[in-house]
Parts: C-alpha cells; structure tokens; sequence
C-alpha cells in the first residue's frame, strides 16, 4: 500500500474507534453493566 492510503485507513480506523467509544459512553445503562460484570470477578 502507499503511505497517503496506510494514512487514511489510519485515521478511519481511529475514527471508527473512537465512534464506538462515544456511542458506548452516550447509553448509560450500557456502562453500568459493564461495571457490573467486571464487578461480579471479583
């Protein structure tokens, strides 16, 4: 691949990335129950 398209499919993954991480945060209840998973380890 060339530089500029490594360079692009970086900052789309970046975005996809950080998209997924938003949407997660903005659901509360989805959070919670993450909490609560890694809580019931323990």
């Amino acid at each position: 691949m060339q530089l500029r398209t490594r360079k692009i499919l970086g900052y789309a993954v970046a975005l996809a990335a950080l998209l997924a991480v938003f949407t997660l945060y903005a659901r509360p209840e989805t959070m919670v129950n993450l909490a609560e998973q890694l809580w019931a380890c323990f």
